[in-house]
């Protein structure tokens, strides 16, 4: 068995820097050059040390045993910072008896419900844009969303002060997150305008949330909302015990940030797709204009929105929203032919494994298509945009029908165009990997 010192290290390694210098100037591009050094790879961020994981196999090893490859490093160091001890970050102690209760919050006798929520408020939102507007897609996408997680969540609307407050402080941790990954103490608790702003949201955002908690324990009525089911939910195998107020708190932050960004995200991503493939946008308002007419998307046409589906899923694969993502090793442990120590940090990259040319033919163009059902699918494993294993996302259905209605919905009204001189977007790398300025001009396709 070979130690961990005979992992290959990844090249132009910098003293005291180590691979910062690309990981910081172009992270996706140092991304794509790692599996030709090894299955496994050593990367070192300044003194932070971690081994990269590069094969799809390894990838799913880890993830399914996530007893010994648990939630840490220095990513979820900082994002329980914000979410605490919540679904998505808990240790694998914690997390049966968190996902037991947040279970019946995504039963897919919710997902109607939540799904008439959604169609409800993207038909007010398309409504609101005018021809010839000039949008900024990602903040344009980040809005919508997040009204419509708002509203799965809790309902009840929020007053649209409170509505853009929880928006700034959203947008505020997770910037921050992906930054502070690379602070080492003290640097993180500097009172810089930078630390100041994070903290300020972190604390606005939880008081906002036990607001609105304390708020619906007084009204036990079931608003067929998120919050009510998590409210609702009790254990049995704890004793019929149900989560408690900051268990609940941590989990409507976990879903928020779930809900908005990262869907916003994808949106964001495949309305640049459609616009550089027309022969692809215009197949989708064949299916669009067919299925749907100018009402709003619902859940019951789903199943007839194939090609929007397979947009989605295919944006997923070219854009995972997390890209990069750590575990920790709790035990001595195997893994590639190597023994991992406990205390080692590993870290995953959907986006590393969705763009291996020998996982997916022509691994750089966007293809829908290569989902469709009668195409030969790409290998086992190699597709990861919401993890595996017990520990895979809870909400990806709910992210899929949110996505696919919103995408459907949009297309169906609107026909979006870049601006001129700007077809060709970079990733703004933080936590959640969105479009940098991404405009697009906003033509109506029908009467809205």
């Amino acid at each position: 068995m070979k130690s961990l010192s005979s992992i290959p290290s990844a090249p132009n390694s910098l003293p005291i820097l180590g691979h910062l210098v690309p990981l910081l100037r172009d992270p996706l591009a140092f991304l794509r050059s790692l599996p030709a050094c090894g299955k496994l790879v050593r990367v070192r961020m300044g003194p932070l040390a971690m081994v990269v994981i590069c094969d799809p196999e390894l990838t799913q090893q880890a993830l399914v045993d996530d007893r010994s490859f648990d939630k840490g490093g220095p990513l979820y160091d900082r994002i329980r910072e914000v979410l605490g001890e919540s679904l998505g970050t808990c240790p694998h102690s914690a997390h049966r008896r968190l996902r037991r209760l947040a279970q019946p919050a995504f039963h897919p006798a919710r997902l109607p419900g939540y799904a008439q929520t959604m169609s409800t408020c993207l038909d007010e939102a398309t409504r609101s844009w005018q021809p010839g507007q000039v949008l900024d897609v990602p903040t344009e996408m980040i809005k919508i969303t997040s009204e419509v997680t708002a509203a799965t969540l809790f309902s009840d609307a929020l007053p649209p002060a409170e509505l853009d407050q929880i928006f700034q402080d959203v947008q505020t941790v997770v910037d921050g997150w992906y930054h502070r990954m690379f602070l080492i103490p003290p640097l993180d608790r500097l009172p810089s305008p930078g630390n100041r702003s994070y903290q300020r949201a972190r604390t606005h955002l939880h008081d906002t949330c036990n607001r609105i908690i304390v708020k619906r324990q007084a009204d036990r009525t079931d608003h067929g909302d998120l919050l009510s089911a998590l409210i609702a939910a009790r254990d049995p195998e704890t004793s019929g015990r149900g989560m408690t107020d900051a268990e609940i708190g941590d989990a409507i932050v976990n879903f928020y940030i779930g809900g908005a960004e990262t869907t916003a995200s994808v949106l964001a991503w495949a309305l640049h797709l459609l616009a550089q493939n027309p022969e692809i946008e215009k197949r989708l308002h064949t299916e669009v204009d067919t299925v749907l007419g100018t009402a709003p998307a619902t859940h019951a046409d789903l199943p007839r929105l194939e090609l929007a589906g397979r947009i989605i899923t295919e944006t997923l694969r070219l854009r995972a929203p997390g890209w990069f993502l750590t575990r920790k090793v709790t035990t001595d442990t195997h893994l590639g032919g190597h023994l991992l120590p406990a205390g080692t940090s590993i870290a995953y990259s959907p986006y590393l494994i969705h763009h291996r040319p020998d996982l997916y033919d022509q691994a750089e163009a966007f293809d829908p298509d290569r989902w469709h059902p009668q195409r030969p699918q790409p290998p086992r494993h190699a597709f990861l945009p919401f993890a595996a294993g017990s520990r895979k996302c809870i909400g990806d259905t709910f992210a899929m029908t949110q996505a696919t209605i919103a995408l459907a919905t949009i297309t169906a009204r609107w026909h979006l165009e870049h601006m001129p001189g700007h077809q060709e977007v970079r990733p703004a790398l933080g936590t959640v990997m969105r479009p940098r300025e991404l405009h697009m001009t906003a033509s109506p396709r029908t009467t809205t």
